[in-house]
């Protein structure tokens, strides 16, 4: 498990983060509704290169669960956090929401990036399942569900973002941030709280980025299926992303080791 023992003061709410290895910077930007213990398989051999800096987003993890946290709001902490460690252009590493909020952060926040690697981004339209539409249409419902429906509601969602069978370990680490009270309804209200908003405030800037941008891409996520990524690599005058095969959107548990070494492969 990655160690976020320290904490950042972002707009009054607590931000957990945490820093480990030795070399340059790269930052790691989880997406929903994972935390940064998502990087936990592939960390120690990017630690080997990279002095890592992860996070958990507002919202999530064992950051602050705010009642109110737009979608554009994680930008604006990616951005605060790059200036409160003082890094000089560093590479950024984001996962699903992680991507939208890096993007946010290059085009609307005016981050200053090395090199920016996108893995399975929320970032062009349409975005959003049917599920997180009934989710809208019915928050108070779920998040007063019972515990034992909600672990098993949340256990399937987590489980269809993968392309192999997850282990006990990978659910149990998942699940931990929303099992409580409080979690269940931050999940629920994350949810409902994810419009189209933030993207479509975000296309109209898509133009050849000012640092280099690569796409990564599970070959059989159906979550943000690769037609997307294609799509963003049009928007972004990008090749288009490079296929991870037996991968779902969930890559970092799928195929680690074929993650890591596209990493360590310039």
């Amino acid at each position: 498990m990655l160690n976020l023992d320290h904490r950042f003061d972002f707009e009054g709410h607590a931000i957990a983060w945490g820093t480990f290895g030795a070399g340059p910077a790269l930052v790691l930007v989880h997406g929903f509704p994972f935390s940064s213990q998502v990087w936990r398989r592939i960390a120690p051999s990017l630690a080997r290169r990279y002095r890592l800096y992860c996070f958990d987003l507002l919202g999530s993890g064992r950051s602050d669960k705010p009642h109110e946290v737009p979608s554009q709001t994680q930008g604006r902490l990616l951005k605060a956090l790059l200036d409160h460690w003082q890094l000089d252009h560093p590479d950024v590493l984001a996962h699903d929401f992680g991507g939208l909020a890096a993007l946010r952060a290059l085009f609307v926040e005016g981050a200053q990036l090395g090199r920016l690697t996108l893995l399975d981004a929320v970032a062009v339209l349409p975005s959003g399942s049917p599920f997180f539409a009934h989710v809208r249409e019915h928050e108070a419902v779920f998040a007063g569900l019972p515990s034992y429906a909600h672990q098993a509601m949340f256990e399937a969602y987590i489980q269809s973002a993968a392309y192999h069978t997850l282990s006990a370990e990978a659910h149990q680490t998942y699940f931990q941030p929303w099992q409580d009270a409080a979690g269940q309804a931050a999940f629920y209200r994350w949810i409902a709280q994810s419009n189209s908003a933030a993207i479509e405030e975000l296309q109209p800037l898509y133009q050849h980025p000012p640092c280099p941008v690569r796409l990564l891409w599970g070959a059989e996520d159906t979550f943000i299926p690769p037609a997307q990524g294609q799509e963003l690599a049009r928007r972004l005058h990008l090749p288009p992303p490079e296929l991870i095969p037996g991968a779902g959107h969930l890559v970092q548990e799928d195929a680690p080791e074929a993650l890591v070494g596209l990493l360590l492969t310039d």
